[in-house]
């Protein structure tokens, strides 16, 4: 039995709406997963803190299958592993006739984008997304081909893909619509069972925020993240995590207010009293994220790595 809370509910009623059949409630590295007509999930073997069950790659177009045939897309090619890769290109993953067109990228994080220089090699497909920025972690081998703009539309097989700017996690973080079903691949702008680290300086805050904000009310049925199950809901899921981050805003602004004075080292522990100490040194790099945005605001100010009330 499967409650509405469960991770994998919203997942299994976009599957098998009529609870006909008995879906997998599990995300096994290397096997595909239809999730839709136009949409199949293969998930890399790199479990873990920071990638959940692991990077997962969409493959979008054919309507269905059935020798359709026509270029279609990946999503988010992974990491730089063989097996993944070899997955990717594998004879159990495309339907009679389909070959990999196109190789959108949400964002040059090491988990998502390496994989794009050897599937273009052996494909010929075209590659999107936006460079990488300079700075750690960040895939320079990506070399797009097309850098999608804001509000652009891609014409698949079967399907369009429209291209939507949502920087706050990497300032180069784009998300794609599949239009015809309402499908929004996430990236790491909103994942599945987690919040997603904002990392300065590439990281931001006050992005972030207004990236989540501008999808609201949109019409999205769905979000499909780059880790974890389908998300249904997407508004809803929206307001927690923008309440969630002003929630820790107004922790940090509440400790910095007693502490007087404090580093960033000394904040952590106590803003982030409620996380096990293993997680601190990744809520250490949000925790400066929400200093930097109240610094923006006026409501702080930092002097030699101090942070101080205004």
């Amino acid at each position: 039995m499967l409650n509405p809370g469960s991770p994998a509910f919203a997942e299994l009623s976009l599957i098998d709406p009529e609870r006909a059949d008995a879906p997998d409630y599990r995300i096994v590295p290397g096997v595909a997963t239809r999730l839709s007509p136009n949409v199949r999930r293969i998930t890399a073997a790199n479990p873990g803190y920071m990638t959940g069950p692991g990077t997962n790659s969409y493959i979008v177009g054919g309507g269905g299958g059935g020798g359709s045939g026509g270029a279609v897309a990946v999503i988010d090619p992974g990491p730089l592993r063989d097996d993944h890769i070899a997955n990717l290109l594998g004879p159990n993953l495309l339907d009679a006739g389909e070959r990999i067109g196109w190789i959108f990228v949400t964002h040059t994080h090491p988990d998502h984008s390496p994989a794009a220089v050897r599937l273009k090699q052996a494909t010929g497909a075209r590659l999107l997304g936006l460079p990488a920025p300079i700075g750690e972690h960040q895939d320079q081998t990506f070399h797009p081909d097309i850098l999608p703009r804001d509000g652009e539309r891609f014409d698949l097989a079967g399907c369009t893909l429209r291209a939507i700017y949502t920087p706050g996690h990497a300032s180069n973080h784009v998300c794609y619509l599949l239009e015809e079903e309402r499908i929004l691949f996430t990236g790491d702008h909103v994942m599945q069972g987690s919040t997603v680290v904002i990392n300065p300086p590439d990281g931001d805050m006050t992005a972030y925020i207004d990236s989540l904000r501008m999808l609201l009310g949109t019409g999205i049925a769905h979000f499909a993240p780059g880790h974890g199950f389908i998300i249904g809901e997407p508004d809803e899921m929206i307001e927690l995590l923008v309440r969630h981050r002003f929630l820790r805003e107004r922790k940090t602004l509440g400790v910095l207010t007693r502490l007087g004075s404090a580093s960033l080292e000394a904040l952590t522990p106590s803003v982030y009293d409620d996380v096990p100490a293993f997680k601190h040194p990744w809520a250490a790099r949000s925790l400066l994220a929400h200093l930097v945005k109240l610094k923006r605001d006026g409501m702080i100010y930092e002097i030699d790595g101090v942070w101080s009330p205004a």
